[in-house]
């Protein structure tokens, strides 16, 4: 039985590669060959971050939101000021971790669809004396995309340090982590990363080692803890056995065959190859009379579309996609939940996979009743592909 496209925000279709190494016999998390393709691993995240030898990597089992837990856990001291970039659901989840541990947050907010400048973060930080600017890269509920680059540039002016949010993004947008100053860049395994979910995934830089090195209270969390941490990434990377908590074997093995894929394809070239798969997306909606999410193309992600309905179709009409070949996700930014789907572009997705869901977003959209010229979407993104 074929099962439907899985064209979500994430989890995404994964390399038969890397769902090979899946379902390889387990190593024990000491065995020599284990530790040579943990060390490999380690290397080959910083290099996709495109961060230098002096940031840390961690490699970590548990979610995106541990990856985001863990970041602030062991920056965020009781006291310190943050400026949370709002440009969705996710980063308020972000703002809520910070107040966990203690932090006066404060929040820049962007209605549903739009962004956030990086003026308006550096003239956001001269109104006090802020420890860390928490920015998300690409916001999964609203595929609103920051300018990451200038938002870091304006934090380290201000003194601060940065966090950011890379879950919908790494792999997959543009992402400079030691030539932007970003302090910790974090994600997740099951989206762009091409490996299914359980792995959170960090590198940090020297001075946001230097902060945490300095604290003066104890970090607030036990598992997500950099002491625990630090000595096993260690270990690891220079191929010796170590022990805090059990690794997620697979997932790591895994890890290193995509991290490996990722590389051979070059940075620059998988940040082409997603731009231009997103362009061909966002060319067959437009095609479709729907409108998007994010208010203007230049502040669009290119991991996810977010269409708006059609008036008359509802979130129904999303069994109808799967019924003709895609999976797609609906709305997640509660004031708009109901306006819009969303379709996920990223990690191992080609031209084959975006002909196909928009095709099906065309049969699903006929089936809900909405009349639509058959092919018009297919025609518009393979224009965008071929020129």
């Amino acid at each position: 039985m074929t099962r439907p496209l899985l064209m979500i925000p994430g989890p995404i279709e994964f390399t038969d590669e890397v769902m090979m190494e899946m379902g390889r016999p387990t190593y024990s998390h000491v065995d020599p060959a284990f530790i040579a393709i943990f060390s490999q691993a380690l290397r080959d995240l910083r290099a996709v971050f495109l961060a230098d030898d002096d940031h840390q990597p961690f490699i970590l089992a548990g979610s995106g939101t541990l990856a985001m837990d863990s970041a602030a856990a062991n920056l965020v001291e009781p006291g310190d000021r943050v400026l949370v970039v709002n440009t969705g659901y996710f980063s308020l989840r972000m703002a809520d971790i910070c107040r966990r541990y203690g932090a006066q947050v404060d929040a820049i907010d962007a209605a549903p669809g739009e962004t956030v400048s990086a003026d308006q973060v550096a003239a956001a930080l001269q109104q006090g004396d802020y420890a860390i600017v928490t920015i998300t890269h690409v916001d999964t509920s609203t595929g609103v995309l920051t300018d990451v680059k200038g938002m870091a540039r304006a934090a380290k002016e201000a003194g601060a340090l940065t966090i950011v949010d890379g879950v919908c993004a790494a792999a997959a947008e543009e992402m400079r982590q030691s030539e932007w100053g970003v302090d910790v860049y974090l994600t997740a395994s099951q989206k762009a990363i091409g490996v299914p979910p359980g792995l959170a995934l960090l590198v940090a830089s020297p001075a946001a080692m230097e902060k945490w090195r300095g604290r003066s209270t104890p970090v607030g969390s036990y598992y997500a803890d950099w002491n625990q941490w630090l000595p096993i990434m260690e270990a690891y990377e220079g191929r010796r056995a170590a022990y805090f908590a059990t690794p997620a074997v697979n997932l790591v093995m895994a890890l290193a065959v995509s991290l490996r894929q990722i590389l051979d394809e070059g940075m620059d070239a998988v940040f082409a190859r997603h731009r231009g798969l997103s362009d061909a997306v966002k060319a067959g909606i437009q095609a479709l009379g729907l409108a998007q999410v994010p208010s203007a193309y230049e502040h669009a992600a290119h991991t996810l579309t977010c269409p708006r309905y059609p008036d008359g179709v509802d979130a129904s009409f999303l069994a109808h996609v799967r019924a003709h070949g895609a999976i797609l996700a609906g709305g997640l930014y509660p004031s708009i939940k109901s306006e819009y789907f969303r379709i996920g572009h990223m990690g191992a997705v080609g031209r084959g996979d975006v002909l196909a869901t928009l095709g099906a977003v065309e049969a699903g959209l006929r089936a809900a009743g909405y009349a639509i010229e058959p092919g018009v979407a297919l025609a518009a993104a393979q224009a965008v592909m071929d020129a």
